[in-house]
């Protein structure tokens, strides 16, 4: 498990190293365009929801655990950025199947 940590107290979320990196893509590209947005996910079982606010200047970390990056589903990636320009923001939604030509590790 990786973690997703934001802010100047490095307030934290628990996600796979799978997700984490499709995360870190779609934030990545939405930052870089300027585009600030809403991100919203679980905190855990029965530990209710947060929303993060995520924009240029505020500091943000992804840790993963393991020492390979994942394989990249772009389909993933295209429904992840889709939902992060969207007026509910970011929620991890579940992977789709993986198209035939997945993206290369990094």
């Amino acid at each position: 498990m990786g973690r997703f940590l934001y802010g100047a107290t490095a307030t934290s979320v628990e996600l796979d190293d799978r997700t984490l990196a499709h995360l870190r893509l779609v934030v990545m590209n939405k930052l870089r365009r300027g585009e600030p947005f809403m991100f919203d996910t679980k905190m855990g079982e029965g530990e209710g929801r947060r929303s993060f606010w995520l924009h240029p200047a505020v500091p943000l970390q992804f840790h993963f655990s393991g020492g390979r990056a994942p394989r990249l589903n772009r389909a993933w990636l295209d429904d992840l950025m889709v939902a992060a320009s969207g007026p509910n923001g970011l929620t991890i939604t579940p992977e789709p199947p993986e198209p035939s030509s997945a993206l290369p590790e990094e």
